[in-house]
């Protein structure tokens, strides 16, 4: 026997809807590409997102349809994640910190048709609009005059004139909550990056369950200052969240300096904000010398690579603000584990507390885990015993876009490429990652893409990449190489040989010469090895 309930389909159009309606006069204030500050309000995101509909509508654009961005977080980028998705057609938030030979893949393996872009990133769209077939209209998020003129860029429009002339009337349509809503490459992987494509269902219940009280703990009554990038992940599923509470909404735009950042929270008053650990360090560092105070912040999340401790503790000691270590991945849309204490913790001294708040956290309903070990046998939550992580749950993916890969689940469950241990009370703490991509600050670096580039130049027969610890960046990646017999070649020409080939973001900070490196059986390079050969090394100074 069913149920006699009314079937309504999870939608992403129904978040904008009730947030119209029942915080239609809450604010939205952005930071603009042009400097000033713009301020409207949730019944004007709903509004303008309608007029994005019936703009792409008037682009005879398909069902399903990709629709791409590289923009920074503010209002206009908050319209397209409604306009885009409400309207049955595809958002593909594509990260602009990539090198533009693997934007201009990107582009054309997803298909886009339309690509929306700040002008901040106009020389990236001049490199790559020759190389991405599919994408017919191309339109800068901004007023008409301030258009370049001589773009050079086809089918060029301002965001303005793009939808000003639509009504401001739309009807939203009704179909299976399955279909795809947005989409993300990840970087995480060795070779092309792959998608994740998520669905409306996937996204609405990821909303409601980041929501919760135990994880971002969102309401009304917040001032939200997402500084996590809306092209990482849809920003953590904030901008669906926020619609879903109807809290007030404050994006940084391309200001993410220490001193932008804290001048927005305060003059906006900000409870709330959400980040990788790189963007608070720049904060604190602002702080600190003058002995400015927050004067509204409560509690942040920090995710995207592990937190410092003396990090949690000067949020929390120094400024009384509650920090909350995250963890997920662009697989899980992204949140998997955010680290709140239970009631039987309340009573410890703030040094045990201090245990629990350093691991990433325990488990969000909708996401199950489990850690196993080199047999795929299940192993104990102890705390100690390290293991694969494996997740499943409603907003995890089960394949790649176009089937990238392969199929990438082991039963049923995905696995993470993290290597973790899980107490008994649920709490995951990563460990290490199995594949040796490295992390710096909060973006990913393909150890493998490090190696190709350095094997190409003439001199060099071997490298290896690894990560190296930074007091800012988390990680930085250098690389070992090993040259041919009888050719030279020095640290400055190799670190030259990367221009052009790779963002500069990764490309190595050093290069250290070897004579070996360490080889297993398989002829596989033994990185735990050249770790240890290298453990008096460190990075030089910038």
């Amino acid at each position: 026997m069913l149920g006699l309930m009314q079937d309504q389909p999870l939608l992403i159009s129904s978040l904008i809807e009730f947030a119209e309606r029942h915080h239609g006069d809450a604010e939205i204030v952005s930071r603009r590409v042009e400097g000033d500050i713009h301020r409207y309000t949730w019944a004007d995101v709903a509004k303008r997102s309608r007029q994005v509909a019936n703009a792409l509508g008037a682009s005879n654009l398909l069902f399903s349809d990709r629709v791409a961005t590289l923009a920074w977080n503010g209002y206009r980028h908050l319209e397209l994640y409604f306009g885009v998705s409400g309207s049955g057609h595809v958002l593909h938030t594509i990260n602009p910190r990539l090198h533009p030979d693997q934007i201009a893949w990107i582009a054309t393996h997803a298909e886009d048709q339309v690509l929306c872009f700040d002008l901040t990133f106009l020389p990236l769209v001049q490199a790559i609009h020759a190389r991405s077939p599919s994408i017919k209209q191309y339109v800068a998020l901004c007023d008409a005059d301030r258009l370049p003129a001589d773009s050079g860029i086809p089918n060029l429009v301002a965001y303005e004139s793009w939808i000003g002339g639509q009504p401001t009337t739309y009807e939203w349509p009704k179909f299976d909550e399955n279909s795809a809503s947005s989409m993300c490459y990840t970087s995480g992987t060795t070779g092309n990056p792959k998608a994740a494509l998520y669905s409306h269902r996937s996204t609405i219940l990821h909303a409601y369950a980041a929501a919760l009280p135990d994880v971002m703990c969102l309401s009304a009554r917040d001032c939200v200052l997402p500084v996590v990038p809306m092209f990482h992940v849809n920003a953590w599923g904030i901008p669906y969240s926020a619609a879903l509470t109807g809290c007030k909404l404050v994006f940084p735009g391309p200001a993410m300096d220490g001193k932008s950042i804290y001048e927005l929270m305060e003059s906006e008053k900000v409870s709330y904000a959400a980040g990788v650990p790189t963007v608070w360090q720049m904060l604190l560092g602002h702080m600190k010398p003058d002995n400015l105070r927050f004067s509204t912040l409560k509690r942040t999340v920090i995710g995207g690579s592990a937190c410092p401790p003396a990090m949690i503790n000067a949020f929390r000691e120094d400024y009384g603000v509650e920090v909350l270590h995250a963890w997920g991945m662009t697989e899980m849309s992204p949140l998997g584990t955010l680290c709140t204490l239970k009631n039987k913790h309340l009573a410890m001294s703030p040094e045990e507390q201090m245990k629990i708040r350093m691991k990433q956290g325990r488990a969000i309903f909708g996401v199950d885990f489990k850690i196993t070990g080199d047999n795929g046998e299940p192993l104990p939550w102890d705390g100690k015993t390290p293991g694969d992580l494996l997740v499943k749950g409603p907003w995890v993916v089960r394949e790649y876009f176009k089937g990238e890969g392969g199929d990438p689940l082991i039963n049923g469950w995905f696995p993470t490429g993290d290597v973790a241990s899980i107490d008994a009370d649920g709490y995951v703490q990563i460990t290490d990652r199995s594949k040796d991509v490295i992390k710096s600050g909060g973006e990913w670096i393909s150890s493998i893409d490090i190696e190709n580039i350095a094997v190409a130049h003439p001199a060099v027969a071997m490298a290896a990449c690894i990560g190296m610890r930074h007091p800012k960046w988390d990680e930085r990646p250098i690389v070992a190489v090993v040259k041919k017999p009888g050719a030279e070649v020095t640290r400055e020409e190799l670190l030259k040989f990367y221009e052009g080939k790779t963002a500069k973001w990764q490309v190595p900070d050093d290069v250290v010469f070897v004579d070996a490196i360490p080889l297993g059986a398989t002829g596989k390079m033994l990185k735990t090895r050249l770790r240890e050969m290298l453990k008096d090394y460190s990075l030089p100074s910038a």
